[in-house]
């Protein structure tokens, strides 16, 4: 029996059996998708937080109230006031903090604004006229707030894509020089700050699981005393001159901050100062972690369908042995029995592998539009090695679990294969 007609055989088979056959497809096809998902999943938020590193801007470093160690991060939701804007201006003395090119201080909140009969709930970052030489953005409309606005406390506002297009969108008023009213989340319905309006952000979607469109940005002080009425910062963020010198503004930072709150001892930090990118580093360490644990978890799939494998070729055997019998009877060479029923295994396990790629493949574009939808810069990634991978267990999967069956089918004595019933 030549190669074509041994294929037309197993497929004849393969089809006598389609429900056995559908189910035993579906454990590779499952495994297979998951293996291609996963590592799919792990590239685009690997692309994402280096996207969201790039938004934010180059050699950041940030400082946020409370010591973050080994034992363990502040209990959430817990407010820690150690961060001051006095901690802020001892970080611009060039004679302290030399390589700082810039020093941003802010605090942030959920808010309410209202324009006219509109009302939009968001969240507004109180922040001073550095946050401009920080962090990467283009204006669309207007201006960022200048320092005299900011040291001032001037009632002024710069609005996110988002909120500008939520409140002035359907009117068709021009946001520039409108007055709108923010009060805090925590505070009543009723009154709330009057601030005009002097610019608007161009989009530029999310930036470490926040949507920078859907903010507002206030002076610091007008954030802190007009609408939260407190007097501490949320976060201090860094701009370094160069790369090379990243390492030597932290120790700086810390040098300067330890002095400004009298701690002799590192073990008493009230702060934390980390590198933007070292941040980004430890996520992606965390989503290569959790990756690796979910393709485990996949792997188990592809074993599961192996034994399904397994089983389908053992009951496939005993009942074809008269079959089996016939066939050495009219001169079938062991071995070709045992390539027919390995054939069937790898074909099994290859049509789930490819339909498994298909799915795979399908299922990680559809959630990457769904993350851009939603403003992130979530890329479609699907690896050559992701799907190697996939084709290469996929078939030694069906010749590791098919193997067994194939050569006790190859074994069966012809005259007890004749008699079996």
């Amino acid at each position: 029996m030549n190669s074509f007609s041994v294929i037309k055989l197993v497929i004849k088979n393969l089809r006598a059996r389609k429900g056995r056959t559908l189910l035993t497809i579906l454990g590779i096809t499952i495994g297979v998708a998951g293996v291609i998902i996963i590592i799919s999943l792990g590239a685009g938020a690997q692309s994402l937080i280096l996207g969201q590193v790039t938004k934010l801007g180059s050699n950041l470093i940030y400082v946020n109230p409370g010591k973050t160690a080994e034992s363990g991060a502040p209990i959430p939701g817990l407010i820690i006031t150690s961060l001051v804007n006095s901690d802020a201006n001892a970080l611009r003395d060039l004679n302290r903090v030399p390589y700082a090119t810039a020093v941003n201080a802010s605090t942030q909140g959920a808010a309410n604004v209202t324009w006219g009969n509109k009302s939009v709930d968001t969240n507004f970052l109180g922040t001073d006229s550095e946050y401009s030489k920080t962090i990467n953005f283009t204006m669309k409309l207007g201006q960022f707030f200048s320092a005299a606005e900011d040291i001032g406390g001037a009632n002024v506002v710069v609005l996110g894509s988002a909120i500008s297009e939520k409140l002035f969108s359907d009117s068709g008023v021009n946001p520039l020089g409108q007055v709108i009213k923010v009060k805090s989340a925590l505070q009543d319905k009723a009154g709330g700050v009057p601030l005009r309006v002097i610019g608007v952000i161009e989009s530029r979607g999310s930036s470490f699981f926040q949507n920078q469109d859907d903010l507002i940005f206030i002076p610091l002080v007008v954030g802190q005393q007009q609408i939260l009425g407190i007097h501490h910062l949320q976060s201090i963020y860094i701009k370094v001159d160069d790369a090379a010198n990243m390492d030597a503004t932290i120790a700086s930072v810390n040098t300067v901050l330890k002095q400004q709150h009298r701690i002799q001892n590192d073990i008493n930090n009230d702060f934390t100062v980390r590198n933007l990118a070292d941040a980004a580093d430890l996520l992606s360490t965390i989503t290569d972690a959790l990756s690796l644990f979910l393709v485990a978890m996949a792997a188990i799939s592809l074993v599961v369908g192996g034994i399904g494998i397994l089983n389908i070729m053992v009951a496939t055997v005993a009942e074809r042995t008269r079959e089996i019998g016939l066939r050495k009877a009219v001169g079938a060479t062991k071995k070709a029995i045992r390539n027919q029923f390995l054939l069937e295994a790898v074909l099994l396990t290859s049509l789930g592998g490819f339909i498994g790629i298909i799915i795979g493949v399908v299922v990680s574009y559809l959630i990457s539009l769904l993350m851009k939808n939603l403003g992130y810069d979530w890329e479609f990634i699907v690896s050559l090695i992701s799907i190697v991978l996939s084709v290469g267990v996929s078939v030694f999967t069906g010749i590791a679990f098919g193997l067994f069956p194939a050569i006790k089918a190859a074994k069966l004595d012809p005259i007890d294969a004749l008699r079996y019933e």
